[in-house]
């Protein structure tokens, strides 16, 4: 039987962890936190509470990614921890809520990008971003090194994009703005204005464990998953931040929140950069395309290692002989994520309800750290996690109470129980298609 093979090294997979996180959201989602929190000293400081976020993930993950080197990742991890169960709602809810519908919104937000050089309607962009995503899925169908390649060089340009638009902001910074960084104009509700200006943040630095879904397909994988995901999230963390500075020097702050194009703006502001917002729109497509190519590569796995453990559809654990992918799972997200553009909503909305997801199934997986040190304790662990147990309760918490906001905000609600509503399906479904009965060999770790 076919298996999958192992040809990604540590530089491919620290830029697969950067090309996941970066895509569209850092060229979105400023103008939206800057619109809750109309302030400059604390839009920098959601950001770097993000990172905060991101990086004590994945110092904690590196632990995880250490102990189970194997295809699928976080659901790997709650499996182990939590039963078969809880790794088949996180895999249910990958495919139907948070990998695909993130997939739906980078193909729409790449065509609407596109109207820049060409006309297109509703339906062209949707049919657009439908094509965007079969083509990447059917490249990546080819094999995991046609993807590593892939990476390193769609994510080696969009960060030389990224610290171009950094460069421009520092030195033909606008005169008559300023970094404010006093607490001048302050929302009255602070905290909840931090935890909306959070939602864009970490949607925008979201995806940076997808290094672990791949480690079958990583060499030494034991150490160069963790490594990947914590050098990938430090140079992200960084750029970030930067970015936002140099978006503040460049533009006022009622034209950032104004703004449905950030970065386009920002660099047409500059006299002395000619073809600005040609440049910014031909960046942002590089990154888009570049996110959408990781993804469709990377959740797959899960769906494929749910199916050899028996908690998912058979064919799903098929291999192809001549690629050595998993091309069914491939497939069947490439569909789904089709299927969710032509019933496209709201932007927003749909981050809500991807970020709601995504974030709870990561404190789950961030609390089984505790769980795997007290169950087992004897466990080789090649990469133990660095400020134990500090830096993962850090994560933990800021994560747990993040879902909790997110559900109880009136703003949020709506997308959080409808999430919880795709759990409960799920539930039934792995009762009723008898996942339940699976063989117990298939709960345990080898």
């Amino acid at each position: 039987m076919a298996k999958l093979k192992k040809e990604l090294n540590l530089y491919g997979l620290t830029m697969i962890v950067i090309g996941a996180v970066i895509g569209s959201g850092i060229f979105r989602t400023p103008s939206d936190i800057a619109g809750h929190l109309n302030n400059h000293l604390l839009i920098i400081l959601v950001w770097v509470l993000g990172g905060i976020i991101a990086l004590t993930g994945a110092l904690t993950f590196s632990e995880l990614g250490g102990m189970f080197p194997k295809a699928g990742g976080v659901y790997v991890f709650l499996k182990e921890a939590y039963g078969s169960l809880v790794g088949f709602l996180y895999g249910w809810a990958i495919l139907l809520v948070i990998n695909t519908g993130a997939l739906a919104a980078l193909g729409m937000v790449f065509a609407d990008f596109m109207t820049t050089f060409f006309e297109l309607t509703d339906t062209g962009k949707s049919a657009l971003a439908i094509t965007v995503i079969i083509l990447l899925t059917l490249i990546n169908m080819i094999g995991v090194n046609v993807t590593q390649i892939f990476a390193n060089v769609f994510t080696g340009l969009k960060l030389l994009a990224i610290i171009a638009i950094i460069l421009i902001g520092f030195i033909f910074h606008n005169p008559e703005v300023s970094l404010n960084l006093s607490m001048e104009n302050a929302p009255d509700n602070l905290m909840a204005a931090m935890f909306a200006g959070l939602v864009g943040v970490l949607w925008s630095i979201g995806g940076w464990h997808h290094a672990s879904y791949v480690a079958s397909e990583t060499i030494n994988a034991q150490r160069t998953v963790p490594r990947a995901m914590v050098m990938g999230v430090t140079i992200i963390m960084t750029v970030y931040v930067l970015i936002n500075i140099a978006f503040l020097l460049l533009l006022p702050l009622p034209e950032i929140i104004g703004s449905e194009k950030i970065a386009g703006d920002a660099i047409a502001s500059v006299q002395a950069v000619p073809y600005g917002g040609e440049f910014v729109a031909i960046a942002i497509s590089i990154s888009i395309f570049g996110t959408i190519g990781i993804y469709t590569m990377t959740a797959p796995r899960i769906y494929f290692a749910m199916a050899k453990d028996g908690v998912f559809f058979k064919q799903l654990a098929y291999v192809h002989p001549k690629f050595q992918t998993p091309v069914y799972a491939m497939l069947l997200q490439m569909v789904w994520a089709c299927i969710l553009i032509l019933f496209w909503g709201s932007f927003h909305k749909l981050i809500e309800y991807v970020v709601f997801m995504d974030i709870a199934f990561m404190t789950l997986a961030g609390i089984s750290i505790f769980v795997f040190r007290k169950k087992r304790k004897d466990a080789k662990r090649p990469v133990k996690a660095w400020g134990y147990p500090i830096i993962p309760l850090i994560f933990i918490i800021i994560s747990f109470v993040f879902v909790v906001s997110t559900l109880l905000n009136e703003h949020t609600t709506q997308q959080a129980l409808a999430g919880l509503f795709v759990l409960v399906a799920g539930i039934a479904v792995y009762y009723l298609m008898g996942f339940n009965s699976a063989k117990k060999k298939n709960n345990t770790f080898t």
